[in-house]
């Protein structure tokens, strides 16, 4: 449609042959953005930054000296933090953007700086002695304050990996599964709390309407967590009938996800949700057919699998076309 009214007020007179000209030849080589390869180049820039400075601390810290290497940390880090101050948009409930692009990887900057800074402290003095509780709890504070008076999802995600390990866990789902002593009961139930609380933690934001945007944040974590740990009490306690409430636990936790994913059209949780709920289906289908000890109930279990992954496949595509056209 604009090549049409730019020829048309050039027809008109409107539009001179040499802005005609310039219009024509701009539009035939539109400019291209690098929006993602900036942001890219500027992440890699910090973790480069910091990883250098890391080794060269590491390689000369002999001559250098301890006092010296935490001076030069902080100054990073008071640096960083002085200029956000100095260039933040005021706070704000809802989303608040950035000042300029460089804004973001200088807070990250701050933050890591600042996390470095108390992690070397503790190592090399012990200021918090044996008390590894508070030297997690202060980092923790900070960062959460951090996300929220500047608007850093970033930053959230650090603060909420962080939290974990205040716990004394891991948020992380890979480093759940392949870390974590199942078979402790103070593991399933810290665990447990820790993706209630996520979870409690994302709807608030939206009843509050504070900060609705770092709603996906926590419910990544949560679902996540919570699904896991479900699990994991389920087959903790297999032999007793305590195994049936976990399980009955996590179908209202799905439903509960579900209905929220389908409100708000999110097919990601409730793709988590599906799979999830496929895991404790199944897990429930082996546990009666290996009951059986029956050579046929096996067979039917190869069925299953089979029948089940078709069936689980062709779910999730009309669920998907149920989100786009609701």
């Amino acid at each position: 449609m604009m090549p049409e009214i730019y020829e048309e007020l050039h027809a008109a007179g409107l539009l001179s042959d040499e802005s005609f000209a310039k219009v024509s030849a701009d539009r035939e080589k539109p400019l291209f953005s690098v929006h993602w390869e900036l942001k890219s180049v500027l992440y890699l820039g910090v973790l480069l930054l910091t990883g250098g400075l890391g080794l060269l601390i590491y390689e000369n810290i002999d001559t250098i000296g301890h006092q010296f290497v935490l001076m030069l940390i902080a100054l990073i880090c008071t640096g960083c933090f002085a200029y956000c101050f100095k260039t933040k948009l005021p706070f704000s409930a809802g989303q608040v953007k950035s000042p300029n692009t460089a804004f973001d990887y200088i807070l990250l900057l701050a933050c890591t700086s600042f996390l470095i800074f108390v992690g070397y402290l503790q190592f090399e003095y012990k200021v918090f002695g044996l008390n590894y509780g508070l030297a997690t709890l202060i980092p923790m504070l900070v960062l959460f304050f951090t996300a929220y008076y500047f608007d850093h999802l970033g930053i959230l995600n650090i603060a909420i990996a962080n939290l974990a390990v205040w716990m004394g866990v891991s948020v992380t789902p890979k480093q759940l599964l392949l870390n974590s002593d199942f078979d402790s009961e103070t593991i399933i139930f810290t665990y447990l709390m820790l993706g209630m609380l996520l979870v409690a933690a994302a709807y608030a934001t939206q009843y509050f309407n504070f900060k609705k945007h770092f709603k996906f944040s926590y419910l990544h974590y949560g679902v996540h967590v919570g699904f896991i740990i479900m699990l994991a009490g389920y087959f903790h306690y297999y032999q007793s009938a305590i195994s049936f409430a976990w399980m009955l636990g996590l179908f209202c936790f799905a439903f509960f996800i579900y209905q929220d994913a389908f409100k708000h059209r999110s097919f990601y949780f409730i793709l988590l949700t599906v799979l999830y709920s496929y895991i404790a289906v199944s897990s429930l289908v082996v546990r009666v057919l290996i009951q059986t000890a029956d050579l046929g109930a096996m067979s039917l279990l190869s069925l299953y699998f089979i029948g089940s992954g078709i069936g689980l496949i062709f779910l999730l595509i009309n669920l998907n076309r149920k989100i786009k056209t609701a």
